[in-house]
């Protein structure tokens, strides 16, 4: 056996039964559901508890994060959309119908990932339309982070299921 073959026997390059894909699957979530619109979560919870210069801080970087993520999707919304859909049905196509597995990996884990992105542009566009601020938007940017949470949950254990069907089904662990 030579060293090519013994380091590979050794660190698995396969996506679903690296340990390396999962970490990177929970390091990703963690961090979608830490930054609530561009905003980190301790922040709001900081706000929520001392109000003043913290609750300013707050309705600041929301407002200018809100601001960033609307004249994007603004600009260069559709292109960004195009690409996407591209993107995610090649990678569909790949990985589904062709069945490379990395490129099921790969969906798996920016799909949902990209409805979360669609979620905060939600946010972000009723922040401004109604003009949140106080608790109010305490309120919206929490309820944005528990639904960022289930959407997550929701992605990891669809992902831990197809990752296990696939461990099963090459024969990995025989």
């Amino acid at each position: 056996m030579d060293w090519y073959s013994t380091v590979f026997e050794i660190i698995d390059m396969r996506s679903f039964s690296n340990l390396w894909y999962w970490i990177a699957l929970a390091v990703a979530w963690s961090t979608v559901s830490h930054w609530v619109v561009g905003v980190p979560f301790d922040l709001i919870q900081k706000a929520a508890r001392l109000e003043g210069e913290a609750q300013q801080d707050l309705e600041d970087l929301v407002r200018i994060n809100c601001n960033r993520v609307l004249y994007v999707a603004g600009v260069s919304g559709l292109w960004i959309l195009g690409f996407a859909a591209a993107l995610f049905t090649s990678m569909a196509i790949l990985g589904f119908w062709y069945k490379v597995e990395f490129a099921q990996a790969v969906f798996l884990l920016l799909f949902p990932i990209a409805l979360a992105g669609l979620m905060s542009l939600n946010t972000a566009a009723v922040i401004r339309e109604r003009a949140l601020e106080g608790e109010g938007l305490r309120k919206r940017l929490s309820r944005h982070r528990v639904q960022t949470q289930f959407l997550g949950m929701g992605a990891i254990f669809v992902t831990s299921l197809w990752g296990m069907y696939q461990n099963l089904s090459l024969g990995v662990l025989r």
